[in-house]
């Protein structure tokens, strides 16, 4: 792990955040190793139950790093390597049973959407903008854009974001279903500090509950696109099945029971 990435881990929820504030946390090589290496680790740690994704600085995450691209990248294969390392980090979150939530002040484009994709709840500030803007120098969507936004807001409204120089002010966001909630605040870094609050609720929100159904429940949506209806029919059921045999579940019916029994 280097400084790209801040990790913390406490009471079963794990922060990354990404630390780029000076390029509005944009992805160059040192980023790209640290989300493969923090994510991966976040996913295999028995202690995590939930994850938050936030920022440092005015941005949440502008995709690319393209002058690091201009001046590092000399070929065609360097960028497509560095794609891979990012999509690595991305499989571990949305192939993963733990729940993710994201901080998203500020700006998303290009890639940083995919970032923000890679979460199950999205939290923005009023002022945040979000789009695509890769076609602005020339290139295409990556990092999970063009397989997890269509399925997010639907193919027509991801072919306007993906086919026009536009941004999305956080009110659009919420509409198209592309992020969970807006939150207000006085100023900039204010709203900011407020995402943060707001997307550690929802996290500890889950913490505080059932934590492992709901990561099964992300996983039984986030894995659908794999099967067949019939047999998402079948794992459904398998699952609520394994569900049912957890202490957990047991200890809730039962007190389900007892309180609805109390109430007759």
């Amino acid at each position: 792990m280097n400084d790209a990435i801040l990790f913390a881990v406490d009471g079963g929820l794990a922060r990354l955040t990404l630390n780029r504030p000076a390029r509005l946390n944009a992805f160059n090589a040192d980023l790209a190793h640290a989300w493969r290496d923090a994510t991966a680790e976040v996913t295999s740690r028995s202690d995590v139950k939930a994850i938050l994704i936030d920022a440092a600085g005015p941005a949440f995450c502008a995709g690319g790093d393209v002058i690091d691209m201009a001046t590092t990248m000399g070929s065609a294969d360097d960028i497509t390597a560095l794609a891979e390392v990012i999509n690595s980090g991305i499989r571990s979150l949305t192939e993963s049973t733990l729940p993710v939530v994201a901080a998203a002040h500020g700006t998303t484009a290009g890639g940083g959407l995919g970032i923000l994709l890679s979460s199950d709840y999205a939290v923005v500030g009023s002022r945040s903008r979000l789009g695509s803007l890769y076609a602005n120098i020339g290139l295409t969507p990556d990092l999970s854009v063009s397989a997890q936004l269509a399925r997010a807001v639907g193919q027509r409204r991801a072919l306007q974001l993906v086919l026009q120089d536009r941004l999305l002010s956080a009110a659009e966001a919420v509409e198209w279903g592309l992020v969970a909630e807006a939150v207000e605040g006085a100023d900039s870094a204010g709203e900011a500090d407020l995402v943060r609050a707001r997307a550690e609720e929802v996290a500890r929100f889950w913490l505080a509950g059932a934590a492992e159904a709901y990561g099964n429940a992300k996983r039984l949506v986030r894995s659908q696109p794999e099967r067949t209806f019939v047999e998402q029919l079948s794992e459904e059921a398998r699952s609520i099945g394994a569900a049912m045999a957890t202490p957990d579940a047991q200890a809730r019916i039962a007190a389900f029971a007892a309180a609805s029994a109390r109430t007759r």
